[in-house]
């Protein structure tokens, strides 16, 4: 009897959104807009350190924002009460955005007015790891409340990520959260990874966290 024969689907599907992520990569290169594909678990945090950064940098860098739900408009509104452009992008029932979804976005976002466009990816630690969207740089939100061996449990969203945001803070006293525990783990995961603690309510650490995306859109823009 002949042996079944196995097709490698998976592996060509992503290797095919690879080539697109590349090539929208060199895109938006090309147009001087930087492209941030902001990630975490759902109520990290996002939407507030979202509003938090768009506050501190709207002034001097024309912003828009992309945010990927599901369903609902919910966060795109509370985004376009700062006062950026913001578009609502529904998944029909997917748990991430990859190239090809990315680019239905953008081109409804960018314009002239646009420097830097933010993707806030569907809240998920597993499958918006799985795909490049074609972003600049991928940022993620870990909040206190989640435990600190959140590393190494879901390893590939942390060994993508360029910044890991360790949210919430304030509420450390209250949860069995060891902060260099955490930071160590990252760090085996991906050595190269910034890690900022913050606070998206009390604005801790925001400063920190907005700098460095200024300087990665500047850095962007000039090369």
């Amino acid at each position: 009897m002949d042996e079944v024969r196995i097709i490698e689907i998976k592996q060509s599907v992503y290797a095919s959104n690879d080539e697109e992520a590349k090539k929208l990569r060199g895109e938006l290169k090309d147009k001087g807009v930087f492209l941030l594909n902001l990630m975490s678990s759902p109520g990290a945090g996002k939407t507030t350190t979202l509003t938090r950064t768009i506050e501190k940098l709207k002034d001097e860098i024309r912003i828009g924002v992309m945010e990927a739900d599901i369903d609902s408009d919910v966060d795109a509104k509370k985004i376009k009460q700062t006062g950026v452009k913001s578009i609502q992008l529904h998944t029909g029932g997917m748990c991430h955005l990859d190239a090809g979804m990315t680019r239905q976005g953008l081109d409804e976002l960018v314009d002239n007015d646009v420097e830097l466009a933010i993707l806030e990816n569907v809240g998920n630690l597993v499958c918006p790891a799985e795909f490049d969207t074609g972003a600049s740089k991928n940022a993620m939100i870990l909040s206190v409340p989640e435990g600190d061996d959140k590393p190494l449990k879901y390893p590939l969203m942390f060994s993508i990520c360029d910044v890991v945001l360790i949210n919430k803070t304030d509420v450390m006293p209250y949860f069995d959260f060891d902060m260099e525990k955490c930071k160590e783990y990252i760090a085996m995961r991906n050595p190269n990874a910034k890690i900022i603690p913050i606070c998206a309510k009390t604005g801790e650490g925001i400063d920190e966290w907005a700098n460095w995306l200024r300087d990665e859109v500047k850095k962007w823009g000039a090369n």
